[in-house]
């Protein structure tokens, strides 16, 4: 056979096997990266002048004497190497003659959860490595908690270093059975439990002859012969992409199967209009097919012309798809910002983007002991349930159905910076039993017998700046025009509506939640709202912002500067916090984040009150 045929022969081989996607996980130094490593080398999956390299870096940066460190075929970044540890997830691919394999490296420290978290949301199996001197850790635990959660039903046990302990049965068979009993709480359909030495290669690759007591299969052959439930036996979900429309003669919809498949011919149901059509036609690329199945990446067009967008789902009437806008989640927090109810963010959840808000944080689990407990925040890499309200309803599946349709992430809307990932467990009932109530007496006829537009002036500042007064001089002379006005002042709204709430983050949080719903409520009756907060987080006032429509919130910065407030200081607040007497006070111990774009920004250490103003009735529609 000639060589070009041999490689064409090889490269259609491959592509006919099937892909198993597997991480690494468990607590630092237990030899994940060793393990790897020693896949990579024994599959002859690296050139010999990897070898060569690796070899010399074993000499410069290994933990292994004369040996070769394996695991530095996978700790890529300079400070992993210098460190001996993983910090980013690390991808390798590898294969068989019966398998393909992805397999994701993550971290152990604990600090770098988010990152485990990552590397798991896409796997079908784990590898939890136990260093068999140590047992169980707070770290497998952790790992094995966050694996359940994401998902992940199969499970090898690795138990590893089984040279350190000589091999002995006894230690293997303890730290299988206490595993077996913790993972007992936990929706894993199998664990498998191996005695493994990455580093010496026994039962990684061949069986062990120092281990002759166990029987079963090696890592390898067990990674080789798994059998995944694939979602490809479900029924036909697909997510809408994008609508294809290359001329005028053809309108197709392309994405990504979410599960099942689908013929020509076949009908669909689209989700959330519920028209039904006919496929005409699937591609992939530009070739033609008759089906296609779980995962293709194809285009589709039917039989008749239906209003179809990004987001719709396509599925046929046996699976079909509810909707809903309030789910009960659990959450994994990422970012290093705390989380409060109340605030919003972005949700990307399949191709749909839409605002969300945190309603309730349930309760905190706490990953080491599989227990929970209350909390009214959330740090990084803490794991929780929440419940969330959306903007829109959204076609959607439980996480444990269909990772696609039941999965999102949480993004800042500020810096689009991902803060969490989550995965529904249900819609809320009350979502599908809330609508809203169609009245006679509108937004629109309310303005006309008002004369004027409804509209929020939201005046943000430290506290001392003007705000107050600026607002009450305009009210005056707004009154004093005819227009119809009402003034949400900070410290009024404390001694009544947010009389139960403090200064801690969470309650200022809530405070400006409040009114701004408040805020809105008033503006729909035709009113000109002038609110006067400090209101010092941006991403509450971006949520205010988002309650109305555009030209009806306009955000005004008193910007006088802390110098000069301080000095002013007429409730003797800021000498006080000096003092350490006011806890949570802004400007001094709290922080204020300035607007970055706000309609007009005004410095009363610059203009006066009545110059103030004039600017802002200039503002006014």
């Amino acid at each position: 056979m000639k060589p070009s045929n041999a490689i064409n022969q090889y490269l259609k081989e491959q592509a006919s096997l099937d892909l198993l996607r597997f991480i690494t996980c468990g607590s630092v130094d237990d030899g994940k990266s060793t393990l790897i490593g020693r896949m990579l080398y024994e599959s002859q999956m690296i050139f010999d002048d990897q070898v060569a390299s690796l070899k010399n870096d074993s000499q410069k940066h290994g933990t292994q004497g004369e040996d070769i460190d394996f695991a530095l075929l996978v700790d890529g970044l300079s400070a992993e190497r210098e460190q001996g540890i993983t910090i980013d997830v690390a991808y390798r691919f590898f294969s068989s003659s019966k398998r393909k394999f992805i397999v994701a490296d993550t971290p152990g420290h604990e600090q770098y959860t988010r990152n485990m978290a990552t590397g798991a949301s896409t796997a079908d199996l784990a590898i939890l490595l136990i260093d068999a001197r140590h047992g169980i850790v707070t770290q497998t635990k952790r790992h094995s908690f966050i694996v359940s959660l994401l998902g992940i039903k199969n499970i090898v046990l690795a138990i590893n270093k089984m040279d350190l302990v000589n091999y002995d049965e006894k230690i293997f068979r303890k730290i299988e059975n206490e595993y077996k009993s913790f993972s007992q709480n936990l929706k894993f359909q199998n664990v498998q439990s191996i005695p493994i030495s990455a580093l010496k290669g026994d039962n990684v690759y061949q069986q062990s002859k120092l281990m002759k007591w166990f029987k079963e299969k090696t890592l390898f052959h067990f990674l080789e012969t798994v059998k995944i439930k694939s979602q490809n036996s479900l029924n036909f979900i697909f997510p809408v992409q994008q609508v294809n429309r290359p001329h005028l003669n053809f309108r197709g919809y392309s994405g990504t199967v979410a599960s099942g498949n689908v013929k020509l011919g076949e009908e669909i149901i689209t989700i959330p209009s519920q028209q039904k059509a006919k496929i005409k036609e699937i591609y992939i690329g530009e070739k033609s097919i008759k089906s296609a199945s779980f995962k293709d990446s194809i285009t589709l067009t039917l039989n008749k012309e239906i209003d179809i967008s990004r987001g719709d789902v396509l599925c046929k009437k046996d699976s079909l798809i509810e909707t809903a806008d309030q789910f009960n989640i659990n959450m994994i927090w990422m970012a290093e910002e705390k989380c409060f109810a109340g605030r919003s963010y972005i949700a990307k959840t399949h191709n749909i983007s839409t605002s969300i808000k945190i309603l309730e944080i349930k309760k905190l689990y706490n990953v080491n002991t599989l227990k929970h407990q209350p909390s009214k925040e959330l740090q990084l890499n803490d794991v929780a349930e929440v419940t969330i309200s959306l903007n829109k309803n959204i076609p959607y599946k439980d996480y444990q159905d269909n990772k696609f349709l039941g999965s999102m992430i949480l993004v800042d809307p500020l810096t689009n910076r991902t803060m969490g990932a989550g995965m529904i467990n249900f819609a809320l009932r009350r979502a599908q039993n809330l609508h809203l109530q169609s009245l006679s007496i509108n937004k629109e006829l309310r303005e006309k017998i008002n004369g004027h537009k409804g509209q929020v002036l939201w005046l943000t500042g430290l506290s001392g700046s003007g705000k107050s007064t600026i607002a009450n001089a305009l009210e005056k002379q707004l009154y004093a025009e005819g227009k119809k006005t009402y003034i949400l002042d900070g410290d009024n709204i404390r001694h009544g509506l947010n009389r139960d709430l403090g200064f801690t983050d969470k309650d200022r949080v809530e405070n400006i939640r409040r009114v701004a719903e408040v805020a809105k409520l008033m503006c729909d009756a035709g009113l000109i709202v002038i609110t006067a907060f400090i209101s010092p987080f941006r991403s509450e006032r971006e949520m205010a912002r988002s309650l109305f429509q555009k030209k009806e919130f306009q955000e005004i910065y008193i910007s006088t500067p802390l110098k000069i407030v301080e000095k002013r200081d007429p409730k003797g607040l800021y000498k006080k916090a000096r003092k350490g007497q006011i806890p949570n006070f802004t400007g001094i111990n709290s922080p204020y984040e300035k607007p970055l774009n706000p309609e007009l920004e005004l410095d009363t250490s610059k203009s006066s009150i009545s110059e103030s103003v004039k600017k802002l009735l200039k503002i006014i529609s």
